[in-house]
């Protein structure tokens, strides 16, 4: 059923993607996906953390992994903690010193030989453990048309995850080596690789945060890492699987953990919150920083709730932070300068004129329905102004108020 399962969801991947669905994304800006990959990030590193401490691992939500994490620690393990701490730190020592040099892979060597030296399982640090030999069989999964039919439904939710987390690290890279993310080439892509899976007895595949900061972090920039990994893949699965039995998950976690850390990002967010000028809180109040919301909306939720609903909260709170915005235009009057006859905000240039006997106004947005009366009460309550402006002119003797002023 689980191989089945892969099938479906392979096969609604590749007709989404070859049905053009893929625009359903185009509503997740930039800062939404920045939020959600940090959200993710510290979800994944929440979820490595208890191997280290060699404690029992919390549930799936966030909050719950670090309280029972933080309540487990006194059953901490030292040993575990050295071995864990022991491999996460040469890595970032090396990632900081001398970044071509494969830190994970080092790691990973040295930790398989020190479990291996001093028999670390007998101590009490816990290690992968029996690994198959041999490839997979190969073949249609043996199911009904029934069963299939009763996974369709669900393979479409399974999709939107998988989707929602792929795409998420396929265009945070992406943005990192100036490159663009095609949404559509990204379901095919899923939908042939879960295909794969399926026929070859395994599970739902997926382009994981974690597994694609690793690679990142080892070297790989375009797809064909993926095509060199797999020959020693095969070599391992036929010849090496006893080397990887003896790894402590101690060293995995610190491997995944340090690849991770990468995505987090933290500086991005103060990015977003450092995007603000008065004029804007002036006018927009809380939503003055609409990017640095939406990306902190998408991160609770994914932190809260669970990879889709973030995705969702995110989507939704930068849509609606949109709508307030337009729906709330900035009015403003406008001046000539001297010369070139050219308009600019009064106030922003000082050489800027009123034309006497007009009012000179400037929407900063499109005009529809959902600002229209916004922008009429606002011209309603310049309206004294520009008055009171006419009849002190008039008393000073410097103009005289036109029966033809209005404002443009």
């Amino acid at each position: 059923m689980t191989a089945a399962l892969a099938v479906t969801v392979g096969i609604a991947a590749l007709l989404a993607g070859l049905l053009r669905l893929g625009f359903l994304a185009s509503p997740i800006s930039e800062p939404v996906l920045k939020g959600f990959i940090v959200g993710l990030a510290l979800t994944i590193i929440a979820g490595q953390l208890p191997k280290p401490f060699g404690v029992e691992d919390g549930s799936e939500d966030f909050s719950e992994k670090i309280r029972t994490l933080i309540g487990d620690l006194g059953a901490t393990s030292g040993l575990t903690l050295l071995v864990g701490a022991g491999s996460l730190l040469p890595i970032l020592v090396l990632r900081w010193i001398a970044p071509v040099v494969p830190g994970s892979l080092i790691a990973v060597a040295l930790g398989i030989a020190v479990a291996a030296a001093f028999g670390l399982e007998g101590h009490g640090a816990a290690v992968v453990g029996d690994i198959d030999t041999g490839l997979p069989s190969f073949g249609f999964p043996d199911v009904s048309l029934n069963d299939l039919g009763g996974l369709a439904a669900g393979s479409v939710g399974v999709l939107l995850v998988a989707f929602a987390e792929g795409l998420g690290a396929a265009k945070n890279y992406a943005l990192r080596d100036h490159y663009e993310a095609d949404a559509n080439r990204e379901l095919i892509g899923r939908g042939v690789a879960g295909l794969g899976a399926g026929l070859s007895s395994g599970m739902v595949v997926n382009g994981s945060l974690s597994k694609t900061a690793v690679n990142w972090s080892a070297g790989a920039r375009t797809q064909l890492s993926g095509i060199l990994v797999a020959a020693p893949i095969v070599i391992t699965l036929l010849l090496l699987t006893g080397l990887f039995e003896q790894l402590p998950e101690a060293v995995l976690a610190g491997v995944v953990i340090a690849a991770v850390m990468e995505p987090v990002g933290i500086h991005s967010l103060v990015f977003l919150h450092r995007v603000f000028t008065h004029r804007l809180g002036q006018a927009y109040g809380v939503a003055a920083r609409p990017d640095f919301l939406a990306a902190v909306a998408a991160m609770l939720g994914v932190m809260v709730l669970d990879t889709p609903p973030g995705l969702f909260i995110g989507t939704g709170a930068s849509l609606l932070l949109l709508l307030y915005r337009s729906s709330r235009p900035v009015v403003s009057e406008l001046g000539r300068l001297p010369g070139n006859g050219h308009f600019t905000e009064l106030g922003r240039h000082r050489d800027s004129r009123r034309i006497p006997g007009v009012v000179v106004l400037r929407v900063e947005g499109g005009v529809y329905f959902a600002n229209a009366e916004r922008i009429r009460s606002t011209v309603g309550r310049l309206r004294p102004a520009i008055r009171r402006r006419e009849r002190d002119a008039a008393t000073s003797g410097r103009g005289r108020p036109s029966r033809s002023s209005r404002c443009r």
